[in-house]
């Protein structure tokens, strides 16, 4: 009686186990489609926002732009439609709110009832217009014709050297900005991070006394579990002044204060993950080494890093992996300017610190939405082939140990 209630209760037991895990690896796999179908969505949007219209006069010989050429165009870089392929006519601007320079109040009506009229007259009154309106006034009688444009490309988001989705008539969705401040940022982490992780984890495995160890070990560990928001604030009082007196610069928000405080970050598992690997080390052959003459920091370097280097390895590319991720206190610190960076003393953007700052104030489902859950897609890439890198030495070490 009692071994059939001891079964059936470990068959309770694990059923549950079963559904907890079924329901966590379900949520897991629809929050990565859900991603992925709002993020690859931005692909089969156009550069213009949906409700908005852009049309030209019916005779121009233009018909299709794209969006770098379109902001050109009313950033009057662009001034000549020659430029473009189509006859030698200046480019005239005409938006919604400059409807007032060409007709009355009275033309236009009371309640704007003539206005789609008066928007259709000057398309074909001004050879060289180009106009930007909403598209409740696009008439089946309008005479002018609507400049086509095609879907946003991988080229346009990757080589695009200029972030600027809410821009109008069109948005510039160029991420090489963010993807470069990320790596910049997380490069410079790991470079201050690594060498003093490195130091710590040796000293804490083969250097220092029990006594030590339990006390330093335990504060190291607690620096994991500080909120990223007090490093921001701490980076944002002390790092951030600090850098702009130091280097004599205009601000101290730079790449340089973002990969110091997610050095700082990124210690506690460099360290711990290292000296970890290092405590592996066969006891046999460091006394072997020493028996042979070695010096303790001989059999440091020559003995024990080798053998924990797939550890140490791991460590590292973990660290970065928390650094690419990081959101809050890159935000508070790096200056959040979108612009390719050329040095850490420039202000930079990252792209967990852009969707962090811009994704409440897109609207759902609109070409803003969609290109930030893109550039969620990106970071989950990139931390996949971070993780997949740790797994492979992970099973390379285990391989080799066997």
């Amino acid at each position: 009686m009692q071994s059939s209630s001891k079964k059936f209760s470990e068959r309770f037991i694990e059923g549950l186990l079963l559904i907890s895990s079924s329901i966590t690896s379900l949520t897991v796999v629809l929050i990565v489609l859900f991603l992925f179908k709002e993020g690859l969505g931005l692909f089969s949007h156009s550069a213009i926002e949906e409700g908005n219209v852009i049309a030209v006069n019916k005779n121009n010989q233009v018909s299709v732009l794209s969006g770098e050429q379109l902001k050109n165009i009313f950033d009057q870089k662009i001034v000549n439609w020659k430029e473009l392929g189509g006859s030698n006519d200046s480019i005239i601007l005409f938006r919604l709110e400059d409807i007032s320079n060409y007709y009355s109040d009275e033309q236009i009506g009371e309640n704007f009832e003539h206005l789609p009229e008066c928007i259709s007259k000057l398309n074909d009154s001004i050879s060289g217009i180009i106009s930007f309106f909403p598209d409740k006034y696009w008439t089946k009688d309008f005479k002018g014709k609507k400049i086509e444009f095609d879907p946003i490309t991988m080229k346009e988001v990757f080589a695009g050297k200029e972030w600027f989705p809410t821009a109008h008539p069109a948005a510039q969705l160029g991420i090489a900005p963010l993807l470069l401040g990320t790596l910049w940022v997380s490069l410079g982490a790991i470079l201050l991070a690594l060498p003093l992780g490195l130091a710590s984890a040796v000293y804490l495995s083969e250097i220092a006394n029990k006594k030590v160890r339990s006390i330093l070990k335990p504060l190291i560990e607690l620096l994991a579990g500080i909120p990223s928001v007090v490093y921001g604030f701490f980076g944002l009082v002390v790092i951030v002044p600090l850098i702009q007196q130091l280097f004599n610069l205009p601000v101290g928000e730079t790449g340089l204060a973002g990969s110091i405080i997610l050095g700082i970050m990124a210690l506690p598992t460099i360290i711990t993950i290292s000296e970890d690997a290092m405590n592996t080390t066969p006891r046999a052959m460091k006394e072997a080494s020493l028996a042979l003459g070695a010096s303790k920091w001989q059999t440091i370097y020559k003995i024990v890093i080798p053998y924990s280097i797939s550890g140490i390895t791991a460590a590292a590319i973990l660290g970065i992996g928390r650094a690419i991720g990081e959101t809050m206190a890159v935000l508070m610190v790096t200056g959040n300017a979108a612009i390719i960076p050329h040095s850490l003393l420039e202000p930079v953007r990252t792209i967990p610190a852009t969707i962090a700052a811009e994704l409440g104030e897109a609207p759902a489902g609109g070409l803003h939405y969609k290109a930030l859950f893109a550039l969620g897609c990106i970071l989950f890439v990139i931390t996949l082939i971070i993780n997949l890198i740790v797994e492979f030495i992970s099973s390379r070490k285990k391989y080799q140990n066997s």
